[in-house]
């Protein structure tokens, strides 16, 4: 069987923001990503060695949601560069070996799109129908109780026209409407631009939302919800979503939007943001694997466990969900949840051995490697329109603050104070002071990657659990005769687990114990991780 580039890759999401500013504006540019590339991966075992990045939006963009609300879709906000400075980047990334994967936010654009600026300007304009206006119900009240994932409701009255139009998000980010067979084709124009400019894939924005309900009927009433605790401006929280996403009309769509992808050479890769029920979510691989090559997963990230009984349920029960011949992922974190450190606490550093582990494709979020945790933002400063419209506990803004490379003011990401600040104990939790030390974070990842690289088992094997522990999560990785156990304690408690054989313990989360004969009983300390292979054949050395 042969095995797509993206299959054994593991990629790093980069928050262009935040990553490096090299222009002093305070904000993250595509040339500061380029001036970190050897950090990510420069061929030798002194970097990380990540195979692609994915960039965040950098499109233009009037910012009301930090890139998300799009007004070229075929173009960079000169805020992080332009057009030649994208393709110095994607060279300079080719040239390291290190795929390019970028953003595509096909579901709404900016109000100040041309296309939307066409759109409300009358109801008989052309364009009027690319996006999705209603008359107002008979009392003037939005044409359905649907709600914004920014609070509020998801419609905005044109006072001009006299109808609504929609939006899920900000009332900056109106809706398209892809059933508008142009609409559908100026959006794959797009995609076709930038891969004809050499991008190696796209993540995809809330892909699961770009059709809705043709008769945008009410959501029903969410029976579960309790209205003292939530937020009297969380609209959406009040119903289940159940006719303004996930419509099965989006998979022809998605079909089509495959095919142009396999008429490019060098394996271009669709990664889609999705959630839902797993048999619904399942079905984004096609029934014939021909919609999303990886629908991405969120059920480590998104639903607690404290457990490695509750970890191990969620992998078994993806595995048996996934299509035949359909290919996992994981994620443990990304620029819409908390910080990977501040969720797992101690478990942190064997989370991230499981992801490096399992069977499929990580996506790993930058800073995760140092540790770097939630920050809190002075209300003034407060930027996320989601904190802005739902409250502080609804802040992204925590888990996208600077990258942290050394101890210099505001941690060597900017000469001037950045657009979020940068995290309080910066001056010990960052790439300088994590490189020196062998038994950091920083290098557990580093070795992990290395260990992946160098094995078949780990980075396109099969995946197989060993055992109902409710503490440790023991599985086992095999390709061929490359065989590697994985052993994750997730409690506070030492347990010695049974490996029925003689191994070599390979990597420990702790870093500080390699290269070690293993009689066939091991003993995990709290929160330990551990990588084993063949007795006396393998080391990382």
């Amino acid at each position: 069987m042969s095995y797509k580039w993206w299959q054994s890759a593991v990629i790093y999401q980069i928050y262009p923001r935040s990553f490096q500013d090299s222009s002093g504006n305070g904000i993250g540019d595509l040339q500061g990503i380029i001036e970190r590339l050897d950090y990510l991966n420069d061929g030798t075992r002194d970097s990380l060695g990540f195979d692609a990045i994915w960039i965040s939006p950098f499109f233009k963009s009037p910012m009301k949601d930090h890139g998300y609300d799009v007004s070229d879709y075929c173009d960079v906000d000169p805020l992080f560069g332009d057009l030649d400075t994208f393709d110095r980047l994607l060279a300079a990334a080719h040239q390291r070996g290190i795929k390019v994967i970028i953003d595509y936010v096909p579901n709404h654009s900016s109000d100040q799109h041309p296309w939307f600026i066409a759109s409300r300007s009358s109801k008989d304009n052309p364009q009027r129908d690319w996006y999705i206006w209603r008359d107002p119900k008979a009392d003037g009240s939005p044409p359905n109780n649907w709600g914004s994932f920014m609070g509020g409701p998801a419609w905005t009255l044109d006072e001009h026209t006299g109808q609504y139009y929609l939006h899920q998000f900000v009332p900056e980010q109106p809706e398209l409407n892809w059933r508008n067979p142009a609409v559908k084709e100026a959006l794959f124009d797009a995609i076709r631009f930038w891969l004809d400019r050499g991008v190696d894939g796209f993540r995809m924005d809330v892909i699961g939302l770009i059709i809705k309900d043709e008769m945008l009927r009410d959501n029903p009433v969410n029976p579960n919800v309790n209205l003292t605790e939530l937020h009297p401006n969380d609209v959406m929280g009040r119903t289940q979503s159940l006719y303004n996403l996930d419509q099965d009309d989006v998979h022809p769509i998605l079909k089509e939007m495959r095919q142009i992808f396999d008429r490019y050479d060098g394996d271009r890769v669709i990664i889609g943001e999705l959630w839902g029920p797993l048999d619904r979510w399942a079905r984004y691989y096609g029934e014939n694997l021909d919609e999303i090559h990886m629908p991405f997963n969120f059920r480590l990230m998104d639903e607690p466990w404290e457990t490695a009984a509750e970890a191990r349920q969620k992998v078994n029960d993806l595995e048996a969900a996934i299509p035949a011949g359909g290919w996992p992922n994981y994620v443990l974190g990304n620029h819409d949840r908390i910080r990977l450190a501040t969720r797992f606490g101690p478990r942190a550093r064997a989370a991230i051995m499981m992801l490096l582990t399992l069977r499929g494709t990580p996506t790993f979020y930058y800073g995760d490697e140092l540790g770097i945790k939630n920050v809190d933002i002075p209300p003034e400063k407060v930027q996320d329109p989601q904190a802005k419209g739902l409250g502080a506990g609804r802040s992204r803004d925590v888990a996208r603050t600077p990258m942290q490379w050394d101890d210099t003011p505001h941690a060597g990401f900017s000469r001037v104070e950045p657009w979020l600040p940068v995290e309080d104990e910066y001056q010990v939790r960052n790439v300088t002071a994590q490189t020196a030390d062998p038994s950091s974070q920083l290098n557990l990842v580093k070795q992990l990657l290395y260990l992946r690289r160098g094995s078949a088992a780990l980075s396109i094997g099969e995946y197989e659990s060993l055992s109902d522990d409710p503490h440790v999560f023991l599985f086992r990785r095999w390709h061929g005769e490359d065989e590697k156990i994985v052993a994750l304690n997730f409690s506070g408690k030492r347990i010695s687990v049974d490996l029925e054989r003689p191994l070599t313990l390979l990597l420990s989360t702790a870093v500080d114990r390699t290269r070690q004969a293993v009689s066939g009983v091991f003993e995990l300390r709290p929160y330990e991780g551990a990588v084993f292979g063949a007795a006396d054949k393998e080391s990382i050395e």
